[in-house]
C-alpha cells in the first residue's frame, strides 16, 4: 500500500517481531518485557501503564526510533506515540521527565540534519565508499525517511515534536537538553523548533503530500508561532509571503479549517514586528479585507478582525484599511447575528480605533477617505482654493485613481448630494491641474456629467454645468464661471 495513504488503525494493527529485535541485541530484555505489557492492549491499560512508569516506555520507544530502521516498525511506534499523546497531552510532560535528562528526546526525529552518517558522507568519495559498507540499506533509507521519507512518517514526527516541545518545564521536570549535567551535547528545544520550521516552509513551498502536505504544516504552524523563535524563525525563512495564497475565500468545511488556521497563523504574527513589516509589504492586508467581507464563519472573521485591530494602530495600515473600504464592512458586520461577544467588542473597537485614526489624516487623506467610501458631502476641503493647490498632484495617485472613482460614482450612485459633489470636484480638478481638461476627457468622464445636465435636481444640474463649461472653455474663464 502507498505509505502517503496509511491510517494510524492500519499501522497499529501490525505484529511486530520484539523478540527477533532482542535476540539481534537491538533492543534489551528489559525493554522486552515494557514493550509485552504495552503492545496490543487497551487504552485504559496502556494510560495505567503509563501513569505509573510513563517515562520509562518514552525511553524505549526514543530508543527503538533511534536504533531500529525497519520502516514498519518506525511507523508503528510513531504511532503508539501519537496515540498516547492524542489519549492524553498531559503525556506530553513525560517527555521531559527528570529520569530522561541525559536522553536526547529530539535527536531520532532530527536524525536528517546531524546524523553521524550524513556527516561521513562529506568526507572524500574514496573513504565514504569505504563506509557504505557499514550500513544496510534500510539504514541508509531511514536516516533519510524523516526529512524525505514516506508521509505518514514525515506528518507523525511533525505533529509529536510540535505537541512536546511546546510542553512547558513544570515542577520536577526539565526541558530536554536545557539542563542537563550531560556531557554530550543534547538536541535542544531551539533547535527542534528552528528545524520544525524549516520543514513547514519547505511543505508549504512544495508539498509532500497532495493534500495533507499544506493543511498539517499549516496546522502545526498555528501552534507553533505561539513560540517568539518560531515567529523570527519563520519570518528569517521569508515564510510570511508563503502564507498570502491561502488567504482567500473558502466554501468546503476543509478549505475554512485552512483558511482559519492561515488567518490565525498571522494574527500570532502580528503581534511580532519583523513579520509586520512584512505583512506592511505584500497584499496580505488586501486578502483579508477581501476575506472578511463574505465570509460568514464566525471564528474566521474574529481572527481577521483581531488581526486588524492588531494592525490598526502600526504603520499606514489605518489609512490602508480606509481605502479598501474596511469602515463600510465593518458597519455591515455590525449589524449581523454574531452570538460571540469578543467578536462583537473587537468589531466596536476597531470601528472606533478607525474614527480616531482618520482624524489623524491629513487633509488629502480625509478628502480620500470620503470619495473611495462614496459618503461625499459639502465638507469645507471641496471648495477651499488651498487644498486643491497644495494637493492638486495626489490626484495623480495610482493611475488618477480618485477621478476614477469620481466618475463610478456619477454613473452608479443615487445620492443627490453625492452627485453633486462629484460633479464639483471635477470641475475643481480640471480648473488646479495643468492637464485637467485633457485627462478628465481621456477617462471619458464628458459623456456621464452631460447626462446629469438634464438631471431633474437642481443642485446636481447646476454643478454639471460647471463641469462642462470648464472642460469646454478651460481655466482661462475660472473666475468668470466661478462668480
Amino acid at each position: 500500500m502507498d505509505p502517503s495513504e496509511l491510517t494510524m488503525e492500519q499501522v497499529l494493527k501490525r505484529d511486530i517481531p520484539w523478540e527477533t529485535y532482542m535476540t539481534t541485541k537491538l533492543i534489551t530484555g528489559t525493554c522486552l518485557q515494557l514493550l509485552r505489557r504495552y503492545d496490543n492492549r487497551s487504552e485504559s491499560y496502556r494510560a495505567a501503564l503509563l501513569d505509573d512508569d510513563g517515562p520509562a516506555y518514552v525511553r524505549v520507544f526514543i530508543n527503538i526510533l533511534r536504533d531500529i530502521f525497519k520502516e514498519e516498525t518506525v511507523e508503528y511506534v510513531l504511532a503508539l506515540i501519537d496515540e498516547l499523546l492524542t489519549a492524553n497531552p498531559k503525556h506530553a510532560t513525560l517527555f521531559h521527565d527528570k529520569s530522561l535528562a541525559d536522553e536526547d528526546i529530539y535527536e531520532p526525529f532530527l536524525r536528517h540534519r546531524n546524523h553521524p552518517f550524513l556527516m561521513l558522507l562529506k568526507l572524500e568519495k574514496t573513504k565514504s565508499n569505504f563506509l557504505w559498507l557499514h550500513f544496510t540499506y534500510d539504514e541508509i533509507k531511514h536516516i533519510l525517511l524523516l526529512w524525505k521519507g514516506n508521509w505518514f512518517i514525515q506528518e507523525k514526527s511533525c505533529k509529536i515534536l510540535a505537541v512536546v516541545v511546546r510542553t512547558k518545564s513544570k515542577d520536577g521536570m526539565i526541558a530536554n537538553g536545557e539542563e542537563s549535567c550531560s556531557k554530550n551535547k543534547l538536541t535542544t528545544i531551539d533547535d527542534v523548533l528552528n528545524g520544525l520550521v524549516e520543514w513547514l516552509c519547505a511543505q508549504l513551498k512544495k508539498r509532500s503530500h497532495p493534500t495533507h502536505g499544506i493543511p498539517t504544516a499549516i496546522s502545526c504552524l498555528a501552534t507553533l508561532l505561539k513560540e517568539p523563535i518560531v515567529r523570527s524563525s519563520f519570518v528569517k525563512a521569508d515564510g510570511v509571503k508563503l502564507l498570502i495564497p491561502l488567504i482567500s475565500p473558502a466554501s468546503t468545511q476543509q478549505s475554512i479549517q485552512l483558511l482559519y488556521e492561515t488567518c490565525l497563523s498571522i494574527w500570532l504574527l502580528s503581534y511580532y514586528e519583523p513579520a509586520v513589516e512584512c505583512i506592511a509589504t505584500s497584499r496580505t492586508l488586501a486578502r483579508l479585507v477581501e476575506v472578511v467581507k463574505g465570509s460568514t464563519k464566525e471564528k474566521v472573521v474574529r481572527v481577521i478582525i483581531l488581526t486588524l485591530k492588531n494592525l490598526l494602530s502600526k504603520g499606514t495600515f489605518g489609512a490602508q484599511m480606509v481605502d479598501l473600504g474596511l469602515p463600510q464592512i465593518v458597519q455591515s458586520l455590525k449589524v449581523q447575528a454574531w452570538s460571540d461577544e469578543d467578536l462583537l467588542e473587537a468589531l466596536n473597537q476597531l470601528e472606533e480605533g478607525m474614527k480616531d485614526n482618520i482624524k489623524k489624516l491629513s487633509s488629502f487623506d480625509k478628502y480620500k477617505q470620503e470619495i473611495l467610501l462614496g459618503h461625499l458631502d459639502w465638507s469645507p476641503m471641496h471648495k477651499d482654493p488651498i487644498f486643491w493647490r497644495e494637493n492638486i498632484s495626489n490626484f495623480e495617485d495610482n493611475d488618477f485613481q480618485i477621478l476614477r472613482v469620481l466618475i463610478t460614482i456619477l454613473e452608479t450612485s443615487s445620492d443627490l448630494k453625492a452627485l453633486a459633489v462629484a460633479c464639483y470636484d471635477l470641475s475643481q480638478f480640471i480648473h488646479y491641474h495643468p492637464a485637467g481638461r485633457i485627462i478628465v476627457t481621456d477617462l471619458k468622464a464628458k459623456e456621464r456629467v452631460m447626462k446629469l445636465m438634464n438631471h431633474e435636481n437642481v443642485e446636481v444640474t447646476k454643478n454639471a454645468l460647471l463641469c462642462i463649461q470648464r472642460l469646454f472653455l478651460g481655466a482661462k474663464y475660472a473666475s468668470f464661471l466661478q462668480a
